[in-house]
């Protein structure tokens, strides 16, 4: 039989548009993929010629989903430029903001974004909610609303929805697939967790909102520190920040950890396989400084570095200046070859438009230009970034912290095997390992913030209420370049300023979805999307399940940075892109 083109577009349960072409052989096995994003973004070119004070406000507007953390790398580029250092309670409140957002975007994703790639919510139906209890008891001793009275009634309001016919966008699903493997208790409890998690994201996003002033879009950030001055005086907004912390860490370690692990386990064949493992090269810039020395000197609880081959016996250094982005395949003006570094990068369209349709269908031209985002490379070599490459790079680098959680997980995943020892650390290096890693940092993070909350607490009352360093800005934005480059919940985030004169000259930014959505390079060398997609076996083409599961395993933030065309490849809609940006 010969091989078929699957082509998915729009993927849905992401931020922004993304398509996914994918050749699969006689067996139902990928040989060849391909991700297009079909959105354009241009912050870039509307960035040029502004106060390099205003630009994070404008960056942060890339995206309102990792909301708040372009808004931070924009103002840390200023503050590089400017050679600003901030100060402790400024630190602190940065690492607050961004902490929260990570156990925020993090949880959402799993349950609201990935989870159904593993749940079969019509099987949950079927489910015993008696037998339900019990399971949940096999996982954890203190399960998250899981008792026998939460998942009936759980159960009931579910199937009132199906009832009515009131599933919404989940009623065209892939339910009833075959490579959906957990049992009917076990979807029961995970769908129980997916609604009270819609209750938990409130709940996160007012810890955001207490430092942040608003959320998304905070605004409580400047170059040289924060303005929520009274917030950080008032103990009343600090114990607040600490009640909802702790609600969320219960919520992580009774529910999010548990799923994760009892589907890592039901999967597990899958992650020994290394089923959508990839390019197994991952690159961490590190975060969260956990000192106040200069911002690229501090320790870190991230590392930053690089791991090559997935060997995580060495740990390279990571030097920015290797960074540069490629446009062989991307509907952008340049060479063909490795690109440029961001600080002289350039976007300048030049879209080239999809095949003719042939047979009624329009294809990528794969072997031209085929998506919006831009290959970056860092020393010339594809990498992925994200919360694998943190746990990743924190193995190889020996970090203590990373490596407990991570050691941690792995031996419960081990027991619940049937190990005598922990699972080998390479099951991280697959599909469903990325989905575990992302659940290990989660509580990791929640941890280490309830430290952080306390740090602020007692500096502030030590009688140190600094939020803010002065400098002079028509002294330091006389010609000065800069580069903000930390972790975003999907991993590395990168912005480079150029000013001149007190005005923007150039910016670039590098983020998480442009290393691991990217297409083709100039060596016609996969990104790490499509490289994750070779070998894959897909059950039902009509039904690209796996597809779905392995793209959602990045969570993929798009504007940041596609749409999936049914799997004959028909085409749901056609846009005209207009490229001019008017401000």
């Amino acid at each position: 039989m010969a091989s078929k083109h699957i082509i998915v577009d729009p993927i849905t349960r992401i931020e922004g548009h993304l398509r996914i072409e994918a050749v699969i052989d006689e067996n139902n096995v990928i040989t060849d993929a391909f991700a297009s994003s079909t959105m354009f973004r241009g912050i870039e070119t509307i960035l040029k010629g502004r106060d390099p004070r205003d630009a994070g406000l404008l960056a942060m507007r890339i995206c309102g989903v990792c909301t708040g953390t372009h808004y931070q790398r924009s103002i840390e580029a200023v503050e590089n430029a400017f050679k600003v250092n901030i100060p402790k309670n400024a630190r602190i409140v940065r690492n607050l903001i961004q902490g929260a957002l990570y156990v925020h975007d993090h949880v959402v994703h799993f349950y609201h974004l990935h989870a159904l790639d593993w749940v079969d919510i019509t099987s949950a139906l079927k489910a015993d909610p008696k037998l339900a209890a019990a399971e949940a008891l096999k996982w954890t001793d203190t399960p998250h609303g899981a008792g026998e009275g939460d998942l009936r009634a759980i159960q009931e309001r579910v199937a009132k929805f199906v009832a009515q016919g009131r599933l919404g966008i989940f009623s065209n699903a892939y339910w009833g697939n075959k490579n959906y493997k957990l049992s009917a208790e076990q979807n029961l409890i995970a769908v129980a967790h997916y609604l009270q998690a819609l209750d938990m994201q409130r709940d996160m996003s007012k810890m955001m909102a207490i430092f942040g002033g608003k959320m998304p879009h905070p605004q409580s950030l400047v170059v040289g520190g924060v303005t929520c001055v009274q917030d950080i005086q008032n103990p009343a907004r600090i114990t607040e920040y600490k009640s909802l912390l702790n609600k969320a860490r219960n919520f992580i370690k009774n529910a999010y950890l548990v799923d994760v692990l009892m589907a890592g386990t039901v999967y597990a064949d899958e992650a020994l396989d290394g089923t959508g493992s990839g390019l197994k090269n991952y690159m961490s810039y590190g975060d969260f400084r956990l000192d106040d020395t200069e911002f690229y000197k501090a320790s870190t609880l991230f590392p930053s570095g690089v791991v090559l081959n997935g060997d995580l016996s060495k740990l390279h250094p990571l030097d920015q200046t290797k960074i540069t982005e490629d446009v062989s395949h991307a509907w952008y003006e340049g060479a063909n070859d490795k690109g440029l570094h961001p600080f002289d990068g350039i976007t300048n369209p030049k879209y080239t438009g999809l095949e003719k349709k042939a047979d009624g269908y329009a294809y990528l031209k794969t072997k031209e230009k085929y998506s919006w985002i831009k290959s970056p490379l860092y020393d010339d070599t594809r990498m992925e970034v994200g919360p694998l490459a943190r746990i990743a790079v924190g193995l190889a680098s020996g970090d203590k912290e990373i490596t407990k959680y991570a050691v941690g997980f792995l031996t419960k995943l081990g027991k619940t095997l049937g190990l005598k020892t922990a699972a080998p650390a390479s099951v991280i290096f697959s599909t469903v390992g990325r989905t575990a890693a992302r659940a290990i940092e989660t509580e990791l993070m929640a941890d280490v913030m309830m430290g952080w909350v306390d740090e602020l607490a007692a500096n502030v009352a030590s009688g140190d209420v600094s939020t803010w360093t002065e400098f002079d800005f028509d002294k330091v934005s006389k010609d000065a370049k800069g580069y903000g480059m930390a972790e975003a919940p999907r991993g590395g985030l990168g912005h480079w300023v150029v000013i001149k004169d007190g005005k923007i000259e150039n910016y670039q930014a590098v983020v998480p979805s442009t290393w691991n959505a990217a297409p083709r390079d100039y060596k016609d060398r996969k990104g790490a999307y499509e490289s994750a997609l070779i070998g894959t076996k897909v059950a039902d083409p009509e039904q690209p399940l796996e597809i779905l599961r392995t793209v959602h395993s990045f969570d993929p933030c798009i504007a940041c940075a596609v749409h999936i065309v049914d799997t004959k490849g028909k085409e749901l809609s056609s846009f005209k892109v207009n490229t001019s940006c008017a401000v």
